[in-house]
Parts: structure tokens; C-alpha cells; sequence
């Protein structure tokens, strides 16, 4: 299969890399150039515990000259994916398939506004990874799913021909009949500590021992919960604390959200794709969430004053 990732950056490499090395023609776009110009130079160097290996794969800047291809993996933060797909415009021919495997709500409906909804496909991915360096990234793919499907609920033969292309890679893939509740059940693990952590700076390990966060995340999912009830999704849970929980699980105390390494980095945040979508959602609903709007006006605040003051938090 023949596949161009837009957004290549670690869980981009990792996917692409395992793609690649399992015999599918894979392209990776990132728009730095000694990313890419180390890809092309030395391979990509993925590392799976201890061990590094070196997989052949083309990297590029930008979509030119690449053609047609089966399969459009979207990676880019979500305020990126219309100027995206819309630059990937020569990738597509009358049977690609575009499928975002992105953070957060409202990406598919971006996509679709640019190249319809029968092209697209919904995803979510547990796998993992980290940069270490120009073209060199920690895989963390290992037991980790992803889950697939069409975004009607149909189980169709393009959808299971993608799952049997990322199986035969050591990706465990899942083809779902409600990829739109599973993409709402990984938006509220992202609602439970997302902003929390941003707006606090706390990783992990400091963000769980402090009861009112505990209380405030508790809200802020249940929030969630009732809009996408009212909305029909049909969540896998729907208690707040497991979900609380579960955002955790198997991380470190050391861990950070990337809305907070984003924030670090002095970047803009996926905020208006995780809490702001349901915020966007509960008022098309009239369900109301003031405490994901408290949460969205913290974070666009610390954004402005990162913007304005020219310096890191």
C-alpha cells in the first residue's frame, strides 16, 4: 500500500516506520528540513526498548512529486489539518483514503469540508513516541492499539484492507462499527488533564495528589459525558473517575500532557480540539459546560501572555 503520513513527527515516524519496514511504500512529511534530510541520508532509526534498527523510507517537506496514493494518515495539530490536507491536494486520486489518527474533535469535519466525507475514514491510536534526535525516534508500539473504522459504522473492504496492512506491520489494529465513540472515549482522557496540567504546570505524578484538581477533572469529564449522550455517542465508560484513572495508566510521575510541553515550547495548544470541543458541542446540544469554558479561558489566557511576553512559562 502506498502511504503518505502528513505531521511526521514521532508517532508519525513510529507508524510510518513500522509501515515501511513491513513493505508498504511510505512518505513521511515533516517541514523541517534536517528531519528529513537525515531520513533520506542515514534511514530512519527507530529504537524498540534498547535496540535501534534502521528501516529505508522517503521523507519529504512537502507533498510534491509523490502522486497518488492509497492512504492519507493525518498527524499534524489539529489547527494545521486544513492547510494540510488542502497543500496534499496532488496525493489524492479516485480512491485514496484520508484517515486522522490526530488528537482531539473536529478534525474529520475539517477534512470532509475539503475532500468529502465518503473519502474518510476515523482512527485512534494508543502507540507511542519520542524524538531523540533528526530522524531518530523511541517506538513505543509494543501492545499498543489502534483502533479503526468507517465513520457510518459499516464494516467495509477498504476499512479491513488498511487493518490487515497495519497488522501485518506489528500494529494492532481494530476495526470498530463506532469509531466515533471511541474518538469521544480518548477526548475525555485528554479533557481529564490536559488543561489541568497546562494551567498548572504539574506533571503527573504531582497533578494526582491534589484533591480539587481530582474534583475539577471530575467536572470537566462529566461534562463531556452528558454531551456526548445528547449528541448519541455511545461511550465504552461513562464514570467519571475511571476515566480520571484510566488517563493515567502505565504513565510515569514524570509525565506531561502534551498541551503543557506545548505550552513549554511557547506553541499554541490543541485546546480548541479537546475541552473546546465540548464546549462547541454542548452549545449546539444547549448542554452547558462552564467548566470546560473556565478551563479553554485559562489556557487561550496563558497562550496570549506567552505570545505577548516573547518567553517560555
Amino acid at each position: 500500500m502506498k502511504i503518505c503520513i502528513l505531521g511526521s513527527g514521532a508517532l508519525g515516524s513510529a507508524i510510518g516506520g513500522a509501515l515501511a519496514e513491513a513493505g508498504s511504500e511510505v512518505y513521511l512529511i515533516n517541514r523541517r528540513k534536517e528531519y528529513v534530510n537525515s531520513i533520506n541520508a542515514k534511514g530512519l532509526i527507530l529504537r524498540s526498548g534498547i535496540i535501534d534498527r534502521t528501516i529505508k523510507v522517503q521523507a519529504r517537506t512537502d507533498c510534491k512529486g509523490i502522486g497518488p496514493v492509497d492512504l492519507i494518515i493525518v498527524l499534524v495539530k489539529s489547527f494545521h489539518t486544513k492547510q494540510a490536507i488542502e497543500d496534499a491536494s496532488e496525493l489524492i486520486g479516485d480512491q485514496t483514503m484520508i484517515m486522522s489518527l490526530q488528537n482531539g474533535l473536529g478534525n474529520e469535519e475539517i477534512l470532509a469540508e475539503v475532500v468529502g466525507k465518503e473519502r474518510l475514514l476515523g482512527g485512534k491510536t494508543y502507540v507511542g513516541g519520542v524524538m531523540l534526535g533528526p530522524g531518530h525516534v523511541l517506538a513505543g508500539i509494543k501492545n499498543k492499539y489502534t483502533y479503526i473504522g468507517e465513520l457510518d459504522g459499516s464494516i467495509t473492504g477498504r476499512v479491513s484492507r488498511v487493518s490487515e496492512v497495519f497488522t501485518k506491520a506489528g500494529l494492532l489494529t481494530v476495526v470498530s462499527s463506532n469509531i466515533i465513540g471511541i474518538i469521544w472515549d480518548k477526548l475525555l482522557i485528554n479533557v481529564a488533564t490536559g488543561a489541568l496540567s497546562g494551567i498548572t504546570k504539574l506533571t503527573y505524578g504531582d497533578l494526582y495528589k491534589i484533591p480539587e484538581i481530582r474534583d475539577c477533572a471530575f467536572e470537566a469529564i462529566s461534562e463531556g459525558i452528558a454531551v456526548a449522550k445528547a449528541n448519541g455517542v455511545a461511550l465504552s465508560v461513562e464514570n467519571p473517575e475511571e476515566i480520571w484513572l484510566k488517563a493515567a495508566e502505565g504513565l510515569p510521575d514524570e509525565f506531561k500532557t502534551s498541551m503543557l510541553q506545548s505550552l513549554e515550547k511557547g506553541s499554541v495548544t490543541e485546546i480548541d480540539f479537546i475541552n473546546g470541543a465540548v464546549v462547541r458541542w454542548g452549545e449546539r446540544s444547549n448542554i452547558p459546560t462552564p467548566v470546560n469554558k473556565a478551563l479553554v479561558a485559562n489556557i487561550k489566557g496563558i497562550e496570549y501572555w506567552i505570545k505577548n511576553n516573547s518567553i517560555n512559562v
